[in-house]
């Protein structure tokens, strides 16, 4: 398994493994509720991991990393069930946070300060 997997690539991947099974993919809103379930997962790991509710001692311990991985996986199938090229959508993005964006956010200077920053 290469470590350079292209989004392409996962999205056939994906795809194998799905078309093996009858059932196939899950209908579009399926996808989304169990979308959900899976950011609500990620969200449950980060307030343990950073916020103020920590894990019960008798809780099994979670991942953050297999939580981002389930959610990269479900929208991937989300994607090949609407026949949507994640590598296009995620260019049309890039393109769209980096020219109608491009002056929301306070740049870093080559001297790791953003403009008008002195020294500390």
């Amino acid at each position: 398994m290469p470590d350079d997997l292209t989004l392409r690539q996962m999205q056939q991947r994906v795809d194998a493994y799905i078309s093996q099974f009858r059932e196939g993919y899950f209908p579009p809103m399926s996808l989304v509720v169990r979308l959900t379930e899976e950011l609500g997962e990620l969200a449950r790991e980060v307030n343990h991991e950073f916020g103020e509710k920590r894990k019960k001692p008798d809780e099994p311990e979670g991942s953050i990393a297999m939580e981002l991985g389930d959610l990269l996986f479900v929208i991937t199938c989300l994607a090949n069930r609407l026949n949507i090229d994640l590598e296009q959508a995620f260019n049309a993005v890039m393109d769209k946070f980096e020219t109608r964006d491009k002056h929301r956010w306070t740049r870093i200077t080559s001297s790791g300060r953003g403009p008008g920053e002195v020294e500390s």
